[in-house]
């Protein structure tokens, strides 16, 4: 039986299969690298490592891509191929095992849901995510300073939206405190904010916020909770996945204390598709990766990246993953073979074995391990036979899955959103208030031109009341003038005769 107090088994040497390959826990914060082609068994791998962890008392954070995953949270069938790997590499007492298995989701339909708020993400990796460029960053890191400046909390996306709105309608005030503003930056900052919630940015931006802290448990009889975030769908959006997996690594950082030298690690964080990460980043943001990866391990967390080519890993991360499982690589083009050479040349050389030429020979499930021993000096690489998991190997059911998440004492924590005062209702307070003072200066605007208008029209009156009488008089007098003279013509005639 192996020893999972100090070590995890991971398999045994193909060519001496008594000779067993393991990792030291204690060096296990050192990060690692799990790489190979599609259908080489990296996922296998990934799932025994957890398990192994799980069984160390190590809490697991993993993404689960392909759905494969969520099987841990069952036992073993034991098919027959697992059954012959075991006696294989003589696995004692092999039989099936479930795990402590946390289901979470970003949109919330496979698992707990995960939010963070658009504050803790921050200016920078909110940038990244809408892949804005230099003057767009700059605005978007304008509008937090303001909203910090004002109190104004930044939760969701209706926040995000609504401070962008009052920054472009003070854009020439804050641009004179700040720098320019220009509305076609706030609209292209709009529009990204409108991809970014069709991508299901909405439903990662709220609260009740993610406590880092839940996802590092033990049960009652000491395992390590291994936390599985349903990925299949949250992949199809890359830069949304890429993000949020930083986001956490990053959380971990700042949350957790220094833990100096452990026996074992607080937690081991699992990145698939790890490629994701690095892809297009800028300058900025793979600096911050680098000394994220390489300071978290002071806080006792281990990152293992899992990829397909161990060249997609930017070598100022690479020369930090001190645990490597190398799986099988194609080498059937010229770039594909410079890439063996690379993960060749990157183990420690075993003077029995032809690395580079064994790289592209292994079988599924076969794996070239290198690992960390005392002083944290790498292993001499080994050719190695992969354990069969304990748990069940492929997807549970929706109902297992429902199952287990409706029994989790995080249902009740984060099922329900909650919304309270942040900026959107801070600024629409506003706006309420101003508009309302507006309507009032109206109405006595109003009521000011009606009561001139009123005064006129009253004047107006009193003056031609006074010329009517003078013009009647002038009637008068002109009308009974005229029959005089009438009568006067008349009689001098009438004399005349």
């Amino acid at each position: 039986m192996v020893d999972t107090a100090n070590t995890i088994y991971l398999g045994s040497h193909t060519d001496a299969i008594d000779e067993k390959e393991l990792l030291n826990l204690k060096y296990a914060n050192r990060h690692g690298l799990i790489a190979g082609a599609t259908g080489t068994g990296k996922t296998v791998t990934l799932q025994i490592m957890a398990e192994a962890f799980s069984d160390a008392g190590v809490p697991v954070f993993m993404a689960d891509i392909k759905g494969d995953l969520s099987g841990m949270c069952e036992p073993s069938i034991m098919q027959d191929f697992l059954v012959k790997r075991a006696d294989l590499i003589k696995l004692e007492d092999y039989k099936g095992k479930q795990y402590p298995t946390v289901f979470w989701d970003l949109f919330g339909r496979q698992g707990h849901p995960i939010r963070t708020t658009a504050e803790e993400m921050g200016a920078l990796l909110l940038s990244r995510l809408m892949e804005l460029n230099d003057t767009q960053s700059g605005v978007l890191t304008i509008a937090f300073k303001l909203a910090r400046e004002e109190k104004m909390p930044l939760l969701d996306m209706k926040d995000l939206q609504s401070l962008l709105v009052h920054v472009g309608e003070r854009a020439k005030e804050l641009s004179l405190r700040y720098g320019n503003i220009s509305p076609a930056s706030i609209g292209a900052i709009q529009r990204k904010l409108l991809v970014l919630d069709e991508q299901g940015g909405t439903y990662f931006f709220g609260e009740p916020a993610l406590n880092i802290h839940d996802m590092i448990k033990t049960t009652s009889d000491g395992r390590g909770h291994i936390n599985i975030l349903a990925a299949d769908e949250l992949v199809q959006s890359p830069k949304l996945y890429a993000t949020f997996l930083f986001w956490m690594l990053s959380e971990l950082f700042e949350e957790l204390p220094e833990a100096g030298d452990r026996d074992k690690p607080k937690m081991v964080f699992f990145f698939d598709e790890a490629h994701l990460l690095f892809n297009d980043a800028p300058k900025a943001l793979l600096e911050r990766i680098e000394q994220v990866v390489r300071l978290i391990r002071s806080k006792s967390v281990g990152v293992y990246f899992i990829t397909q080519n161990p060249t997609d890993i930017p070598e100022t991360v690479a020369g930090q993953l001190g645990n490597r499982v190398q799986h099988a690589l194609r080498a059937f083009t010229p770039k594909a073979q410079k890439a063996v050479r690379s993960a060749a040349q990157t183990f420690r050389p075993n003077p029995d074995l032809d690395t580079e030429a064994v790289i592209t020979q292994l079988g599924v499930g076969e794996a070239l391990v290198s690992t960390l021993e005392k002083k944290g000096v790498p292993t001499i690489v080994q050719r190695t036979l992969i354990r069969p998991p304990a748990s069940l190997l492929g997807p549970t059911t929706i109902e297992k899955r429902n199952a287990v998440i409706s029994n989790s004492v995080f249902d009740r924590l984060y099922k329900e959103t909650i919304d309270r005062e942040s900026a959107y209702e801070i600024l629409s307070k506003r706006r309420a208030e101003k508009a309302k003072k507006q309507e009032e200066l109206d109405k006595i605007e109003a009521t000011e031109k009606e009561k001139k208008k009123a005064e006129k029209k009253s004047g107006s009156k009193r003056q031609g009341l006074g010329e009517s009488i003078i013009k009647s008089i002038g009637r008068s007098m002109g009308s009974k003038l005229g029959r005089e003279i009438i009568n006067a013509l008349i009689k001098g005639f009438l004399k005349k005769k």
